[in-house]
């Protein structure tokens, strides 16, 4: 795998701006595990395995359980996540796979668990992790480097 730039040496105020989004999110009412789903969810999907290596072990860190962490791309077919978990979950996938746009019946359901603060902030959370594993998969971010 070749080398590739580092947004944060090459660009520092367009990292500085994607750090301060970061920065807000952390201070939203989402609950911390609600959190590390989105963040964990996401980066399957894209393939970033920098954010899927940071994340996996933040949400372990948080009192997440490594059972669901194993099944979490099958998280349909278990009755290990709540309600709300798999709204979250669903949202995820559907805001991350974009083209095909997220359902009414997604959307709907999210609504109906979440008010619309809490609904507005899971969004820009599900977001701000898909620009962050667009970073990392497009300059080839590795664990540990």
């Amino acid at each position: 795998m070749s080398k590739r730039i580092r947004i944060k040496e090459v660009e520092p105020a367009i990292y500085k701006a994607m750090m301060a989004l970061e920065n807000y999110m952390a201070t939203t009412k989402i609950e911390k595990l609600h959190k590390d789903l989105i963040k964990v969810r996401a980066s399957q999907i894209n393939g970033c395995t920098y954010c899927m290596d940071i994340h996996s072990r933040e949400a372990r860190q948080h009192g997440e359980t490594e059972q669901r962490l194993y099944v979490l791309t099958n998280w349909r077919e278990t009755d290990l996540f709540s309600e709300e978990e798999q709204a979250i979950l669903a949202m995820t996938e559907e805001v991350t796979l974009l083209p095909q746009g997220v359902s009414d019946e997604t959307y709907e359901r999210a609504a109906k668990l979440f008010d619309e603060q809490y609904l507005a902030q899971l969004i820009m959370a599900i977001i701000a992790i898909n620009a962050w594993n667009r970073i990392g998969v497009s300059t080839h971010m590795i664990p540990n480097e």
